[in-house]
C-alpha cells in the first residue's frame, strides 16, 4: 500500500504545488516524511510542517485501503512507470491520481471535449457525434462528467473504439452530479474515472478549475462545442493554450449566446472545425481503429433511405419512421463518418 504517498497527500493545508516542491527537494515521499522540522521549514509554513508531521488519520487511511482493495480501483503516483507522460509536461502535475477503471487509457492519445452545462439539443448532438467519430478514429475522449456537453462527449467516446476518461472535481466515492450515476458506472466499467482529490472530497467550486487543467493536460487538443462568454470551458481552453495544446471550436449562430464563447476562441486563434476530419487532419492523425465505412453502417436504415438523389428531411422521416430530432442526429453522425453530404435547401445525399 502506498502509505507514504497517502500521508503526504492527505496532510491538510499542504497543496499539490507544495508537494511537488517537497518531492523535488527530497526525492521521495519517504524521504520527505523522514525529514525533521528544520529541513521541512525551508519549503513549508509552520502550519504546513505541523500538518505533515502529525499522526495520519487512521480512519481515513483505512477507508482508502478498503477502497483500493475493490476491483478496478488504484492509486497512481508520480513514481509509477505508467504515470501519464502528458501530465509530466504541465506546470502542476498531480502527485497522485485516484483511478477507477482502465487506467491504461491515461497513456493513450487523448482529446478533450468540453462545453456548456446548459447546452442546446444541437450542441448535445454535435458533442456526441464528434466524440464518437474521434473515438472510432482511436482517440480517447476526456471530459469532466458535468451535465450538458461533458455528458454527451462521454457517451460518444464510450460508444467508439477509443473510450472515454472523466476527470472529476470530487473524491471518487462521490458522483457529481448525482444524475450522472449511470454514466459514471459505464465509465468505470468501460473507460476511466480519475481524480486528484481524496475520497470524501465534496464538489467545491474551486476544485473544478483545477480539474480542467488535467483535462487539457492529458490531451493533444481540446474541442469546445458550445460556450457562453463567461463559461468555465473557456478556462480549459486558455489553460490548454498555455500548456501548448491545440484548441478547436465549433462555430454557431451569431444570435446564440452559447456560440459567442466559441467565436471568441476562433478570433483568438482556435481552429474552426466543421467535422471530426478537421481535427484529425490538424493533429496529422492517421490511425483508425475502425474502417471508415464499416459494414454495419452500409446497411443503416437512413443510408438505405437515401436512394442516390438529394432527399429532404421530411422525405427521410417518412421513409425511416424516425423523428426529425433522431434523424438529424443520425445524419450528423453519418456526415462525420464521410458517408452523407448536406446540400443546399436542407437536402442530403449519400456519397458512399
Amino acid at each position: 500500500m502506498p502509505d507514504a504517498w497517502l500521508r503526504l497527500t492527505l496532510a491538510p493545508g499542504v497543496g499539490n504545488t507544495s508537494l511537488i516542491r517537497l518531492l523535488t527537494a527530497f526525492g521521495s515521499p519517504e524521504a520527505v516524511l523522514a525529514s525533521g522540522r528544520a529541513a521541512l521549514a525551508a519549503h513549508l509554513s509552520p502550519a504546513q510542517c505541523d500538518a505533515l508531521l502529525a499522526e495520519p488519520d487512521g480512519a481515513q487511511l483505512d477507508a482508502i485501503h478498503a477502497w483500493l482493495a475493490q476491483p478496478g480501483n488504484s492509486l497512481l503516483t508520480l513514481a509509477d512507470e505508467d504515470y501519464p507522460k502528458n501530465l509530466l509536461e504541465i506546470a502542476d502535475p498531480p502527485a497522485v491520481l485516484y483511478c477507477k477503471g482502465r487506467r491504461t487509457l491515461l497513456n493513450q492519445v487523448c482529446l478533450g471535449v468540453v462545453g456548456s452545462r446548459n447546452a442546446t439539443p444541437q450542441g448535445l448532438r454535435d458533442a456526441e457525434a464528434f466524440a464518437h467519430a474521434l473515438s472510432d478514429a482511436g482517440l480517447t475522449i476526456v471530459s469532466g462528467l458535468a451535465l450538458g456537453i461533458d455528458t454527451a462527449a462521454h457517451r460518444g467516446g464510450l460508444a467508439g473504439a477509443g473510450s472515454s476518461i472523466a476527470i472529476v472535481g470530487t473524491g471518487l466515492d462521490r458522483i457529481y452530479p448525482a444524475s450522472n450515476k449511470p454514466l459514471a458506472h459505464q465509465l468505470a466499467e468501460n473507460g476511466l474515472i480519475a481524480s486528484e482529490f481524496p475520497l470524501g472530497t465534496p464538489p467545491l467550486p474551486n476544485h473544478f478549475p483545477r480539474r480542467n487543467r488535467l483535462i487539457s493536460g492529458l490531451s493533444r487538443g481540446v474541442l469546445v462545442v458550445e460556450a457562453a462568454p463567461d463559461s468555465g470551458s473557456l478556462i480549459t481552453a486558455r489553460v490548454a493554450t498555455e500548456q501548448g495544446r491545440e484548441v478547436f471550436a465549433i462555430p454557431g449562430s451569431i444570435h446564440s449566446p452559447l456560440a459567442r464563447g466559441c467565436h471568441a476562441l476562433i478570433k483568438q486563434g482556435a481552429k474552426l472545425v466543421e467535422s471530426a476530419a478537421d481535427i484529425l487532419d490538424e493533429l496529422a492523425w492517421q490511425q483508425r481503429l475502425t474502417p471508415a465505412a464499416p459494414a454495419a453502417a452500409l446497411s443503416d436504415p437512413v443510408l438505405d433511405a437515401l436512394d442516390g438523389a438529394p432527399t429532404t428531411l421530411d422525405t427521410l422521416a417518412l421513409r425511416t419512421g424516425l423523428t426529425l430530432d433522431a434523424l438529424s442526429a443520425k445524419l450528423l453522425a453519418l456526415e462525420l463518418e464521410g458517408l452523407v453530404a448536406p446540400l443546399p435547401g436542407g437536402r442530403y445525399q449519400r456519397i458512399h
